[in-house]
């Protein structure tokens, strides 16, 4: 079904080369500018329209049958950092029971003439008021030693994904590098069955040089664990099964690397863990050849993770 905005521009394109026809055939200039107004007009409607039912497209991830609602959110009011360039990602999730525990380090230098602070998105289905999130940040760059704690900014609304701001300790000016470490504690919000975690980047450059997540699971490995890759307007390809690289009595770890990451991305892990009390069907991991492809049309990827 076409929107408002493409159906304006499908009339305003027909308007316009009536217009330019009659212009043409009675020799009247006034009336060929006016044609041309209306088609450039109907051009740039056209992508307006293009472009906002790609971002409502890009709103839509499912995977695995599950709604990635946060993702979805974080989707309709992503922002692009401009100021930026970065070159290194890492980022850890510590997971006991339905406890979430954050680290996320960013390195790489400023390319505007200034910048102040650097802009996060928390992401996570469980709704945790800012005022109550445990949340603080190191400029490793000025504060190697991680002695002065900064208390991050709430940019925007709240909700269940939130745009915070971290404030550099000295603002940075152009090519000037910079190191900043954000830790967060989410409780509550990984509950047991399917379950999932989102590592995303929103930056204005074609690439990200490295980019490294760590899931480390505590008091009992995960059934499996999927790793996906979610494209910019939310088209979505399973990338790889994870296996774990440490694992003992205590917690198993499994390691995601990428070099030379789009820029505009998101990595979605998903798992499955039985409840403590060993309740609860366990869906089936699909196999590599039930996984769309990047090409796919679709956004949504329903039950094959």
């Amino acid at each position: 079904m076409y929107s408002l905005q493409e159906s304006l521009a499908s009339w305003a394109t027909v308007l316009g080369t009536i217009l330019s026809l009659i212009g043409l055939v009675q020799s009247r200039a006034w009336l060929t500018a006016i044609s041309v107004v209306f088609v450039v007009a109907a051009i740039l409607t056209g992508l307006y329209a293009r472009n906002r039912r790609l971002v409502v497209e890009g709103a839509s991830v499912v995977v695995a049958g599950r709604s990635i609602d946060s993702l979805n959110v974080a989707n309709l009011r992503r922002r692009v950092n401009r100021s930026l360039l970065i070159q290194e990602v890492h980022h850890t999730a510590r997971i006991r029971g339905e406890d979430l525990d954050m680290t996320l380090r960013y390195a790489g230098y400023c390319r505007a003439e200034k910048e102040t602070a650097m802009e996060f998105s928390i992401d996570t289905d469980n709704n945790i008021p800012f005022a109550d999130l445990e949340c603080f940040a190191y400029d490793l760059q000025n504060d190697p030693g991680r002695k002065h704690k900064i208390r991050p900014m709430l940019v925007g609304g709240d909700g269940i994904s939130k745009k915070i701001a971290v404030p550099f300790l000295e603002s940075l000016g152009a090519h000037q590098p910079f190191s900043v470490l954000l830790k967060c504690s989410l409780p509550g919000c990984m509950k047991a069955g399917l379950e999932y975690y989102t590592s995303t980047l929103s930056f204005g450059q074609d690439r990200v040089r490295r980019c490294t997540v760590s899931l480390t699971f505590f008091g009992g490995r995960p059934a499996w664990v999927r790793a996906y890759e979610c494209a910019r307007f939310g088209r979505t390809k399973l990338l790889r099964d994870l296996r774990p690289v440490v694992e003992n009595q205590e917690f198993s770890e499994y390691m995601d690397t990428a070099e030379q990451l789009e820029a505009q991305s998101a990595r979605i892990y998903v798992f499955w863990r039985a409840s403590s009390s060993g309740h609860g069907a366990q869906p089936v991991a699909p196999t590599q050849s039930q996984a769309p492809t990047a090409g796919d049309e679709s956004s949504v990827i329903s039950e094959h993770p």
